[in-house]
This record gives structure tokens, sequence and C-alpha cells, in this order.
């Protein structure tokens, strides 16, 4: 399948590095165009000297409205439109159980991963989606999906992703489609916690006996993002190696 983006603009949060940043470099050398946003500069302007594309920077803190707003503003007044937004930008401050998280951690992470999500939305449904369409995918997380990890905040911010995506999918089609993809455990540095102890013992608890690395997510959102998925809204596309299903 030729999962081809031309003639479309995406913009992309968290994109320096890690899923964000594969997902971007698909994007990009699929034809579309592509902005990359995350909270630095110097780290954005290395990843878009990575990518075959036209592709251009963007430094927003992602739960900042105002930093969100002239993101959007920046993609669409460099690039004539915004097709696809890609919510992959994330906080996990509280590594531990949540019954001892404290409030402003709780808060921030709420503010990124939640509301942050929906903000950049709004935005991209406001200035272009509402009349030209679009496209808007959600990074979640299978933590949404079950129950009793040591990131059980951070968790519970991706089961709020994914009934939001669900919502906002009835909510705004037919002309602007919203699907989530839910990631099992990929090596990044933002997950390294997570596995940096024991990576073998850890990947032979998942039946398909490997960690996932960023480039198995982009494919996923390639194909939301393209026309093959043009009936497609409100899902949840688990790539997780099958972590979900194992015993």
């Amino acid at each position: 399948m030729d999962l081809r983006l031309d003639g479309k603009t995406a913009l992309v949060t968290g994109a320096s590095k890690g899923i964000g940043f594969a997902i971007a470099k698909a994007m990009a050398e699929s034809g579309a165009k592509v902005m990359l946003s995350s909270r630095k500069q110097d780290q954005l302007e290395k990843a878009a000297a990575e990518i075959d594309g036209e592709v251009d920077v963007v430094a927003a803190n992602a739960g900042e409205p105002e930093q969100a707003e002239a993101a959007v503003d920046a993609t669409i007044e460099r690039f004539g439109s915004l097709d696809v937004l890609v919510n992959n930008a994330a906080t996990n401050p509280h590594f531990g159980k949540a019954i001892d998280v404290d409030l402003p951690r709780y808060d921030k992470t709420f503010q990124v991963n939640v509301r942050g999500l929906l903000v950049w939305s709004q935005l991209a449904y406001k200035r272009w989606m509402q009349e030209h369409g679009g496209n808007v995918i959600n990074i979640a997380s299978i933590g949404g999906m079950h129950y009793g990890s040591f990131i059980g905040v951070y968790d519970t911010t991706k089961a709020a992703v994914i009934y939001l995506t669900k919502h906002l999918a009835a909510e705004l089609s037919p002309n602007v489609r919203v699907n989530a993809i839910a990631p099992g455990l990929v090596k990044t540095d933002f997950a390294k916690a997570l596995y940096e102890s024991g990576e073998e013992a850890v990947a032979n608890m998942i039946p398909l006996k490997r960690l996932g690395v960023p480039e198995d997510i982009a494919p996923a959102a390639l194909f939301l993002a393209s026309d093959a998925a043009s009936w497609v809204t409100g899902e949840v596309l688990v790539v997780d190696g099958g972590m979900l299903v194992r015993p």
C-alpha cells in the first residue's frame, strides 16, 4: 500500500525526538509539508536537518495555549493549510503510585496531556479544519486501557485522551476525522524508566519479544492521515507487540 500525503500539511507536537520525530519524518517523506513543534528550538532544528522533505520548525510548550496558538498560526502562514494535526506531546513528571502524587505534578500532567491536546485540536479546527476539513491523530497509550502500573496518573490522562478522541470524532464529523494510536512500550528517552533496569527481561514479557521503536508507530500515523483511512474515525489503533493480549 502506497500511503502518500502529497499536497497536505501536517503539524506534529513533541516532534524533536522519539515517536513524534518518527511520525514527522514519515509524513515528510510521504509528500506532506510538515511543521515540527516542541519546546526547544535547538533540538527542533537538529531534527529537521535529519528529514528529507519540506519541513519547518516552531518552538512551543504544548501546555501553554498562547504558544499553541502561535504554532498553529505559524503553520498555516508558512504552508498555507493545516490538514493533519498530530497531538504527540506529553509529560509524566510523577513516576510512582497515583495515591502519592502531589497536586502540582498532577495538574501539569493533565495540563499538557489532556487540556493541551484539546487546545491544539480546538485551534486547528477553528483556524482551518472547520472550513476545509482535516484529520486529528492523538497519541494515547495502552496505559489508558489497563490498570496497576507505576504511572497511574499518566495512564489516567491517556484514558482521557482515548475518551476525548471518540467524543471529538463524533462532534467533528463528517469533515474532520479524529483517531488515536495507543503504543505499547517504545524505546524512547521518555519511557526509559520503564525498561532501563532490564530491557531483555521486559522484552520477554511481550508476545513479540521485543520493545517497540518509534518507527513501529510512524506507519500507523501515516495510515490514519492518508486517504486509505478515509472511512476511519473515532478509532484507537493499538501498536504494542501484543502487550494487551499477553497471559
